[in-house]
């Protein structure tokens, strides 16, 4: 990390991209006002920003990227599983 490089907590983070959001605020006056960098507040709206609405709440697109690829991995494993099942059922 470079020595001049800030650091901003995940709860100040998740502050600009409700500001972005919810009061409509756009990048160039986030950055003007706070000192962030635009290429920054850009990252954090992809990864913090409400993507999907559910029934019981919001999830970002980090948060759906991070369950597809769960869901993947059960999906082998899965098929695994069944092809083990017909295996050892074959063999009795």
């Amino acid at each position: 990390m470079a020595k001049n490089q800030k650091s901003y907590t995940p709860e100040f983070r998740q502050q600009i991209v409700d500001l972005h959001c919810q009061a409509g605020k756009s990048i160039t006056e986030l950055s003007n006002e706070y000192g962030i960098p635009k290429g920054t507040i850009s990252t954090w709206i992809k990864n913090l920003a409400p993507a999907i609405n559910t029934g019981e709440g919001t999830i970002s697109l980090k948060e759906y990227k991070a369950l597809q690829k769960k869901m993947k991995e059960l999906e082998i494993e899965n098929e695994i599983l069944k092809k083990a099942t017909a295996i050892f059922a074959k063999n009795q």
